[in-house]
């Protein structure tokens, strides 16, 4: 597919529109968290999403109601950072994050398991996650391609994500030295388009300028055109690339 030149304001008002604001850490407040809420709406249009604890996930539904962002979904992330391999403490997590306000939940898939040999814990958890998630929640599928490295493997764990229920996959977590890369997202795509080209794709992890950015937005576009890269099948997360995006636009974080 022919690549077409767009200006780096047109590629940061679309980044924008699909940015999942982060908050993960572990000393996490209620005052961070609000923040992090208020950031959700800019001068230029508001994020897709933001994606905070299971703990936060009715916290943040609550402020951005009041806020009147309904639009701005909840993701709620669960076996965060170093995907266990428990699924009945994935189903708990996954269950109270959707009763008390999360839209989205996001899986980080067991990859340890899946290193060591053992492809079967990681197909429960990611069936048993999408039927706590119900029929209005969807479910993200966090890879780690960066500590999973081999493409035939990452490829494989892509088709059981998506055989198991995902709406999304999604690169890392953001939390390990190597986050996302070109290559993997490619793959991550393959396999997407493989099944039908049904299932989002997210980028986690070195994404954190507009450069970066359109790196990943050309990876789907020369895939799928760009108007496929919309909120509900691609999302881009880190946690500085708001602030980047907003100078080349001319606001002031």
């Amino acid at each position: 597919m022919e690549r077409v030149c767009v200006s780096d304001e047109a590629v940061a008002q679309k980044a924008i529109g699909l940015l999942e604001l982060t908050s993960l850490n572990v000393d996490d407040t209620a005052e961070r968290i609000g923040a992090l809420c208020e950031r959700a709406l800019t001068p230029v249009g508001n994020v897709a999403a933001v994606c905070v604890s299971p703990r936060f996930a009715g916290l943040a539904r609550r402020t951005l109601d009041s806020l009147r962002a309904r639009e701005v979904k909840v993701v709620a992330v669960v076996n965060f950072p170093n995907g266990g391999v428990s699924v009945s403490a994935v189903e708990s997590e996954t269950q109270s994050a959707m009763l008390t306000g999360a839209d989205e939940i996001d899986l980080v898939y067991p990859y340890h398991a899946q290193l060591s040999g053992d492809r079967a814990v990681g197909s429960a958890m990611v069936a048993a996650c999408k039927a706590k998630c119900g029929s209005r929640g969807l479910l993200t599928v966090t890879l780690e391609t960066g500590l999973l490295r081999d493409p035939q493997i990452i490829h494989q764990v892509c088709r059981n994500a998506i055989l198991g229920g995902a709406s999304f996959l999604k690169t890392s977590t953001g939390k390990q030295a190597v986050g996302t890369t070109p290559q993997a997202a490619r793959i991550l795509i393959e396999a997407i388009a493989e099944t039908g080209a049904q299932v989002g794709f997210k980028a986690s992890g070195n994404v954190r300028t507009l450069d970066e950015a359109r790196v990943y937005l050309d990876v789907v576009g020369r895939k799928f055109g760009p108007l496929w890269a919309g909120p509900a099948r691609v999302r881009l997360s880190g946690a500085s690339l708001l602030d980047d995006l907003l100078a080349h636009l001319g606001v002031r974080p």
